[in-house]
């Protein structure tokens, strides 16, 4: 994956942790349970784009 791909999935990281605080600050559950799933999500993605990126080392 490219460098447009981590940025992408850092955004969708940081939107996240926006929903899970608007969700919060709004007593809105479903807002904040959407917003821990594109956080991790995201973080999945990430951890993807480091074990190719490893790979690409060797």
């Amino acid at each position: 994956m490219g460098f447009d791909d981590k940025i992408e999935n850092k955004a969708q990281e940081a939107e996240g942790k926006a929903k899970q605080g608007v969700g919060e600050a709004t007593d809105d559950r479903e807002l904040k349970a959407e917003g821990k799933a594109d956080e991790r999500s995201s973080k999945i993605k990430q951890a993807g784009e480091k074990i190719k990126d490893a790979f690409k080392k060797d």
